[in-house]
């Protein structure tokens, strides 16, 4: 669903807000249209939500009420508008639902023998190549015969003494393999699709493994090398880009960097002077440790980094396809121990695809841990009912009364009959192609798919008391996307005569003072940047090759002091003018001054529909409280009041 974390952020401030029984006990803070919310639950949000605080303060209390209010308004009208009736609702909240509970439903065996496989792998690196033939997973058998066929051949080749790598340039459908010959370099655990790690782990060096399926289709991989992992290290770094055309240069400068670093000027202040990479050039270049593979899109580099062997040791200068580098090691970080990378890696582990290849394994453990039995001859007698209203959508069930009391499917003590499913279908049939029967069997396997689901989900919530808490985050934040988006955010980006009213009632807070209209253009190439003020400057128009130079492009609009440091170091007259901010070189070139007044429409859009946004919405929990009869219980925010504040 778009944005769906950011709404959970947003939102989801309020933390959890399904609880338990017992966490719900205690009086009524306050109801909507008699709904309760407990004083418990508060508290308990609350609290989540300021970990940090040494004390609370009545405001905050407020605020954080009326919030909440606000927010169960919200969510209420989401219900009385059906919102969570809907197909689409159930199929997201089911989408969601099965990621939240991969961890809770792993068997415990099957999850500690995986993370202690993925251990294993993390203390070894891979070097390997790799041909790939590309498949679809929904293949068609035809298809998925052809690719076959076409990797098998290629194997017995590579396994008749061809050479691996000209195959790969010649047959491998992985783009990259006609520039590196289908070379991966090093890699280890979680870094590659689980079956091609699974292979290369069991391939001897030198040896080319079977076929292997993965979602990309098939590959063949040779094992060049393997090693002891040499962990993570973390490194400091000064970067010099190359373009074309100054290659030289860079090379005489980086090298004149190297010779000021031997002379004992500071790591930190040529750092900052010098490096390009503005991310970390103000840190003294410090980058996050990393692994092995992080960076195999820049092999010198890491081959440069994992090469140092001393804290504070100095690289030479070398070159990459980013440029001109030299690092500085920080720190080598061994792998750690496997009872302290247990934890998060099990975490790992239970969200990675590797859980996916184990799957219906562990579909039929969980049948038979829930105690699912199928009564094959009632399921017979049921489906034998379908008819033509069936694939029309308007099927219901006409037969004798006797038949729903037929038990179908049942879980130790929980038992669902035939009316269940009567039922059930009734809901959720559509209008479709297929056969009666087909359809029809396609419904029980529904039925029997979702009520497996429902009774995992009551045993998980009873074993897991924080997955009813997911849960509910996940449900009422599809919820409130829903309602918000069709109440709000649509209508606050589609209606522009809304949008103008706005602006139009709210014109004070859209002024301006002393602006200029200008463009500016960007570039770490000085010489280059000369060249081109010449061309503005006689009013030469650029081409599209010299606008391809530049680091960035930004077209004419109007700025005001403070929107831009390059125009702020400027002299505000028309005309070209060079600037240098933070290493980088600007040509601005002002078209002409623009007097102080109310911006244009056009030119704070954003910012309208974003106020517009604010204003339809407090408009609507206006509405809402008119509708639903909120009330807030005394005793209730009592309390709180004593819990939170102590009084």
């Amino acid at each position: 669903m778009k944005n769906f974390a950011l709404i959970l952020l947003t939102f989801y401030a309020l933390g959890s807000l399904a609880q338990t029984k017992k966490e719900s006990q205690g009086p009524v803070i306050f109801s909507i249209d008699k709904k309760p919310t407990y004083a418990q639950e508060f508290i308990y949000l609350f609290k989540k939500n300021h970990p940090n605080a040494q004390q609370y303060t009545e405001a905050q209390v407020d605020d954080y009420l009326n919030l909440f209010i606000n927010f169960k308004l919200k969510i209420n009208e989401a219900h009385a508008r059906g919102y969570d009736t809907t197909a689409k609702f159930n199929q997201e909240l089911k989408t969601y639902q099965e990621e939240l509970k991969r961890p809770y439903r792993a068997e415990k065996d099957l999850l500690e023998k995986l993370t202690r496989e993925a251990y294993n792998h993390l203390t070894q690196e891979v070097k390997a190549s790799h041909i790939l033939i590309q498949l679809k997973p929904e293949a068609q058998p035809a298809d998925t015969l052809k690719a076959y066929e076409k990797i098998s051949d290629i194997r017995k080749r590579a396994m008749g003494g061809e050479d691996f790598e000209k195959l790969a340039r010649q047959w491998s459908d992985d783009p990259s393999a006609q520039s590196n010959g289908g070379h991966l370099g090093y890699f280890t655990a979680l870094q590659m699709v689980y079956p091609f790690e699974a292979a290369a782990y069991k391939v001897n060096v030198g040896e080319i493994s079977p076929i292997v399926r993965t979602r990309f289709g098939y590959h063949l991989i040779k094992v060049e090398d393997k090693k002891e992992s040499r962990g993570e290290v973390e490194v400091s770094h000064i970067l010099l880009r190359t373009t074309p055309g100054n290659e030289a240069k860079v090379k005489n400068l980086i090298f004149e960097i190297y010779d000021q670093l031997k002379s004992g000027r500071k790591w930190d202040d040529l750092c900052k002077e010098y490096s390009e990479d503005t991310n970390t050039k103000n840190v003294g270049g410090r980058l996050r440790p990393f692994g092995v593979g992080v960076f195999a899109s820049v092999p010198e580099f890491e081959a440069m980094a994992f090469a140092l062997q001393k804290p504070g040791e100095v690289s030479d200068p070398f070159q990459s396809n980013l440029g001109w580098h030299i690092i500085r090691l920080e720190k080598k970080i061994p792998l750690p121990p496997f009872a302290e990378a247990e934890p998060e890696l099990k975490k790992k582990v239970a969200r990675n695809e590797r859980m996916k290849f184990s799957e219906q394994e562990a579909v039929e453990n969980r049948k038979k841990e829930l105690g699912l039995t199928e009564n094959v001859d009632n399921e017979k007698i049921i489906l034998a009912l379908a008819d033509s209203a069936l694939i029309q959508g308007k099927w219901n069930f006409k037969g004798d009364e006797k038949l729903k009391k037929l038990k179908l499917i049942s879980f130790a003590e929980t038992i669902f009959t035939a009316a269940d499913f009567f039922a059930w279908v009734e809901k959720y049939q559509r209008p479709n192609r297929h056969s009666p029967a087909q359809y029809m069997q396609q419904l029980y396997s529904a039925f029997v798919s979702e009520k497996t689901d429902e009774v995992e989900n009551d045993k998980i919530i009873k074993q897991n008391p924080d997955f009813r808490h997911l849960m509910a985050e996940y449900r009422e934040g599809i919820l409130l996307f829903e309602v918000m988006e069709k109440e709000i955010w649509n209508k606050a980006s589609e209606d522009t005569l809304g949008q103008k009213k706005f602006y139009q009632q709210n014109s004070a807070a859209y002024k301006a003072g002393p602006r200029v209209e200008a463009r500016i253009f960007s570039t770490t190439d000085k010489s280059f940047l000369d060249k081109i003020v010449q061309k503005v400057s006689n009013h030469d128009s650029l081409t599209a090759a010299d606008l391809k130079k530049f680091k960035s492009v930004q077209h004419f609009r109007n700025y005001e002091k403070g929107e831009s440091k390059a125009v702020d170091k400027i002299d505000w007259v028309p005309g070209a003018h060079q600037t240098e901010v933070e290493g980088t070189y600007y040509l601005v070139e002002v078209a002409r001054l623009v007097a102080p007044g109310t911006k244009s429409f056009a030119e704070v859009r954003a910012q309208v529909i974003s106020g517009y946004q604010d204003y339809l919405e407090k408009e609507w929990v206006t509405s809402l409280k008119k509708k639903y009869k909120v009330k807030v219980n005394d005793k209730g925010k009592k309390t709180v009041w004593n819990e939170l504040l102590k009084k």
